[in-house]
């Protein structure tokens, strides 16, 4: 008797796995940013120049030995304040978009399972939050929290959650109509049981790329909240006050270096993000693989 051997059919983290890897557009983005990441959590181990360190003989100079990517007007090193930035700009960016998966999560879940009139009265309130105009209200928050990484990560974080929970609702609605979460329900369980149990599951694509595209979006409205002086203060460094102390006729024209190096990792740092977000969200698409 002759066995035939059968193919092995991946399962879907495998085959998603597959499509992320055959993005060639997402992986230049994890090759871009997984260096940026390393040198922005370890320079202090391996750069000798510290952000706020004053170098008095050498105010404005450029590139060089001593300074790779020169100095400021103060006598900073750019570079230093340049990876401590990408620091505070990925934590902020980080936390905010982590408090903000967790209230659309929560959100949209309560609305899809918590019947008509919570779901009615919730979605109304996502709807009053998405008609907000989002410059308008990010300055007015802004404004009202103060400056500093605690208010900044507040603010980012309330702009964030709606476009999320409604996406949750939409995959939950559906999930709720299917056999297992109707005999769940019908064996008595509770609304924090189908929460975890079946709809954070079935919610994961959804957040790993919305979590990932999001990021970026973070990093830019805190770019533009320091560079309005209502982000990070000085002297702690972000990408966006260090543009912001760059913006004189002077330094545009003689120090470029000053503004040149911050907008350049600002724009790396988003397009590689975008770029990861794309292809996770190509890679967890299951049509992607009828094209």
């Amino acid at each position: 008797m002759v066995a035939i051997a059968l193919p092995r059919s991946n399962g879907p983290l495998a085959r998603s796995l597959s499509r992320f890897v055959g993005n060639g557009a997402a992986v230049a983005g994890l090759l871009i940013l997984l260096p940026v990441l390393i040198a922005v959590l370890t320079y202090d181990l391996w750069w000798p120049h510290a952000p706020n360190d004053i170098d008095l003989r050498a105010l404005n100079k450029g590139p060089s030995a001593a300074h790779w990517f020169g100095t400021d007007g103060v006598g900073r090193d750019v570079l230093a304040r340049l990876l401590q930035g990408g620091r505070i700009s990925l934590l902020v960016a980080g936390v905010s978009v982590a408090i903000s998966l967790v209230i659309g999560f929560l959100v949209g879940a309560l609305a899809a399972f918590g019947g008509r009139i919570t779901d009615g009265s919730t979605m109304r309130l996502v709807d009053l939050a998405m008609t907000l105009p989002p410059v308008i209200l990010l300055l007015v928050l802004a404004s009202i929290a103060g400056t500093g990484i605690v208010p900044t990560i507040f603010v980012i974080s309330l702009l964030s959650w709606p476009v999320l929970s409604r996406m949750v609702r939409a995959r939950l609605l559906e999930l709720r109509e299917r056999d297992f979460v109707v005999a769940a329900r019908g064996m008595g369980a509770n609304l924090w049981h189908l929460l975890f149990r079946h709809g954070l599951p079935n919610c994961i694509d959804i957040l790993v790329v919305y979590a990932t595209l999001q990021i970026a979006s973070a990093i830019l409205l805190e770019a533009g909240l320091s560079f309005l002086g209502l982000g990070i203060p000085p002297p702690e460094a972000s990408w966006g006050n260090m543009l912001n102390a760059a913006r004189s006729t002077v330094v545009l024209e003689q120090y470029v270096w000053q503004w040149m190096f911050p907008g350049a990792a600002l724009v790396l740092a988003v397009l590689a993000i975008n770029f990861i977000g794309d292809g996770l969200r190509d890679a967890f698409d299951p049509r992607s693989d009828l094209n």
